[in-house]
């Protein structure tokens, strides 16, 4: 047996099935319960069904605002008692948006589950959205913006690739979205998108870690089961015309010295087959500087300071990236003859045995590792369920990464990685700060 069947036979011995029940409230919302007694702690979750391309075009960045909104307070919990409330019972916090979906999580000592449920219920049931609170936080939103975009080197890379990438659908925008929209909007609009959005048949609510089950289903059933049930939002499909023809954009940012070459490339829902298969083809270019890119450009032909592909994979579409930093005196143009090289040679070669058998290592050990916390299997029993329609994916998914073939690598290759089909992006920095 080779050292590489057995790192892959170890893995897989690591990755423990989990185990979970789900079921509904009265009013729609979705319940995930797992426990895992090995540490006296739980987390407690909910992922609600609204993110970016859930706002309107003129107001955009409402779903990422309410991310830190929903923390002001409710009818119980006083103005800024929140994070004291967690902190002062051992335990931690936090929240995230992405385009398809916003996600709130405490961690407690196993002893302050009720507390937990009681306080996402207060988000749920009882928010206060007055204007104190939105004009508190559009400073902080502001800020972070400033601080996480606006002033970042590369901050602003995939805000740019999507403004060009999506012409109808709402991935156009970032989930930080328009601090003009922001400003523009009225305290009435606030609490209409809360109404739309944040009520139980759009959510789910995933108890993970530590738990008495009968204790637990009493008390989500006390905290949650009186929510009234909403109006489900209707979606859209909104349908992008495909890319037939390279075409090229240009973002200057003046906090970069050094031009970045990006390639992105329109791909399908993450919920398909063929961006797995994408992920997988992300490893053998760019995963680790035994990967085909890196050594090509990094090592060996000192074309590139860096080089990365990726996969941004979303609800409805994703973007395939390669982005590199060139190497003086090589230029975009001839990183972008390297990186078509390779990826003609995927498209028309298979990759060897033996480097197919270290990208399957790989993901057996990325597969264990997002599983190896009680944070990462609740975000995944979530995600899973909310976004994907089947939470057994989380023990599942696995397996159809296992059964993609070399040649499935090979085809995927060439229906997506075309140069017709792709943006050129010259990343480039600020020609008035180059000037000075």
């Amino acid at each position: 047996m080779t050292l590489s069947s057995i790192l892959l036979l170890s893995a897989g011995a690591f990755a423990q099935k989990v185990t979970f029940e789900e079921y509904d409230l009265n009013n729609g919302l979705h319940v995930i319960l797992h426990q895992d007694k090995s540490a006296p702690v739980v987390v407690t979750s909910v992922m609600y069904h609204v993110g970016a391309k859930d706002e309107n075009p003129e107001r955009t960045g409402f779903a990422h605002f309410f991310e830190h909104l929903l923390f002001e307070g409710t009818k119980n919990i006083n103005r800024g008692d929140w994070f004291k409330i967690v902190t002062a019972n051992g335990g931690q916090n936090n929240a995230n948006t992405s385009d398809d979906r916003t996600y709130y999580y405490e961690v407690f000592p196993s002893n302050n589950l009720e507390l937990a449920l009681w306080m996402e219920s207060e988000r749920l049931m009882h928010p206060v959205i007055n204007q104190i609170g939105v004009d508190t936080q559009n400073e902080v939103v502001k800020e972070e913006k400033r601080m996480r975009v606006d002033n970042q080197p590369y901050g602003n890379l995939i805000t740019s690739v999507k403004e060009n990438m999506f012409k109808k659908h709402p991935y156009r925008w970032a989930p930080i979205g328009s601090m003009d929209h922001l400003d523009a909007a009225t305290l009435e609009e606030f609490q209409a998108f809360n109404k739309k959005f944040y009520i139980p048949n759009n959510a789910v609510l995933v108890v993970a870690g530590d738990f008495d089950n009968a204790n637990a289903k009493k008390w989500i059933e006390n905290y949650f089961g009186a929510i009234p049930k909403g109006q489900k939002p209707t979606r859209t499909n909104i349908t992008e015309e495909p890319i037939t023809k390279e075409f090229h954009a240009t973002y200057e940012d003046p906090n970069v010295q050094i031009p970045m070459l990006v390639a992105s490339y329109r791909t399908p829902s993450m919920k398909t087959r063929d961006a797995r298969v994408l992920d997988m083809i992300s490893d053998v270019l760019t995963g680790g500087k035994s990967s085909v890119l890196y050594k090509k450009m990094v090592d060996v032909n000192k074309s590139a300071l860096q080089v990365g592909a990726f996969n941004f994979s979303q609800e409805d579409y994703g973007m395939y990236l390669i982005y590199g930093l060139p190497m003086a005196p090589k230029t975009a143009a001839d990183m972008t003859k390297e990186i078509d090289e390779e990826i003609t040679r995927i498209q028309t070669e298979l990759i060897s045995e033996k480097d197919f058998q270290k990208l399957q290592n790989k993901i057996e050990n990325r597969y264990v590792n997002q599983n190896a916390n009680l944070e990462g299997v609740a975000e995944n029993l979530a995600s899973f369920y909310l976004l994907y329609g089947d939470v057994n994916l989380i023990n599942e998914e696995i397996n159809i990464y296992r059964s993609i073939t070399r040649e499935e690598i090979r085809e995927v290759a060439k229906k997506y990685l075309n140069k017709n089909q792709r943006l050129i992006l010259d990343y480039a920095p600020a020609k008035d700060k180059a000037k000075n």
